[in-house]
């Protein structure tokens, strides 16, 4: 028995989804396509039935009492045709034409907006004669299931159709029976009948299965699209990123912040120490916050970088373990100091002004 993470038992994501569509592997059902395309056939043919047989009639009319087959002749022939080449165009150029334009919107709305270049892509491994011989086998193996399924449902197809379309004349036997000696009008009027009856429902049937057809595509696509529970862990895995790599992206990021850190303590105003193990740098400008700013702080070593950096640059460091200690917990990296330690702060910097200029102290 397979392993239950070899087994497709979940359902497909969005993202398989949508490469699924990239790909063109979309479900579709070519019978619910066929009866629709049926459908609105038939009510087109219905619409320009009048306009048809009208031009019909002219072309008829006009062959009758103009063509002589005295004069067409090998150089001519085309100038005699040509006529009729127009007449043609008229009557089924505007169906045709409508019944594409219905056409590719009943395939849109089946499928849905599809552009897949790899089903476009000539592919030369298809015209091998392994490929071949594979396609071959498939489509002439009576045994094979697909085959089997597909077979069934076109036998039932045109059994079930056909049935109703026998219906339908079936319950008219008796008007057919009597359309002996009517007149020719009449008997039209009576077959016409019959035939509208027959389309309609077989049309119905058409649709049903197509219906069926439908829902039946879907769920083989579902099924076929279905994923393992590896393949989900894997794809989430892709999304998220692999974990070494991200580690190694948020080093690089601390490493950065830390050289960004690193670059503002010379421009800092005092250095507060614990002496060894905590060291947190201030700045003060009144232009750019109401209060004074931390714009490094740090442990143990980077506490030991944080001095060396502030002795190099001339920047004072003072000793005092709690305003550190509190100044480090508190607050983030260019974040501005609590209200509760505005006072402590404030003694720290006037003394820094005070040892700077003698006399200079904050308010």
């Amino acid at each position: 028995m397979a392993n239950d993470g070899a087994e497709r038992t979940e359902p497909a994501t969005e993202r398989r989804r949508r490469k699924e569509r990239e790909k063109g592997n979309v479900s579709k059902s070519r019978d619910m396509d066929a009866a629709l395309v049926m459908v609105v056939a038939i009510a087109l043919l219905a619409l320009f039935a009048k306009n048809m047989g009208n031009l019909i009639m002219t072309m008829l009319r006009e062959t009758f009492s103009n063509l002589n087959p005295g004069n067409i002749s090998a150089d001519n022939v085309m100038a005699v045709l040509l006529p009729y080449f127009r007449y043609l165009g008229f009557i089924v150029l505007p169906f045709f034409v409508l019944l594409a334009v219905f056409a590719i919107i009943i395939i849109r709305m089946d499928v849905g907006q599809v552009f897949a270049l790899q089903k476009a892509k000539f592919n030369l491994e298809n015209l091998s004669p392994r490929k071949m011989f594979q396609n071959a086998k498939r489509l002439i193996n009576p045994f094979e299931p697909r085959s089997l399924v597909e077979l069934a449902k076109s036998i039932l197809k045109i059994v079930i159709v056909g049935a109703c379309g026998f219906s339908a004349i079936n319950s008219r036997r008796a008007d057919l029976m009597g359309l002996v000696g009517l007149e020719i009008p009449i008997a039209l009027k009576i077959i016409i009948s019959i035939l509208t009856n027959m389309i309609i429902n077989m049309c119905l049937a058409m649709l049903i299965l197509g219906y069926i057809d439908k829902k039946y595509q879907n769920y083989e696509y579902e099924k076929s699209i279905k994923m393992t529970k590896q393949e989900i862990k894997d794809e989430q895995k892709d999304i998220e990123g692999d974990p070494k790599i991200k580690a190694r992206i948020k080093s690089i990021q601390m490493q950065m912040a830390r050289q960004r850190m690193m670059s503002s303590v010379p421009s800092a105003d005092v250095v507060v120490t614990n002496p060894t193990h905590y060291a947190v740098a201030i700045k003060y400008d009144k232009e750019k916050a109401p209060a004074p700013i931390v714009v490094a702080k740090g442990v143990d070593y980077l506490a030991f970088e944080i001095r060396e950096i502030a002795k190099e640059h001339n920047v004072p460091i003072v000793e005092n373990r709690p305003v550190a200690r509190a100044l480090y917990n508190t607050v983030p990296v260019d974040g501005v100091i609590p209200s509760d330690l505005y006072v402590a702060v404030a003694e720290i910097l006037a003394f820094v002004y005070k040892s700077k200029n003698g006399e200079e102290s904050i308010t």
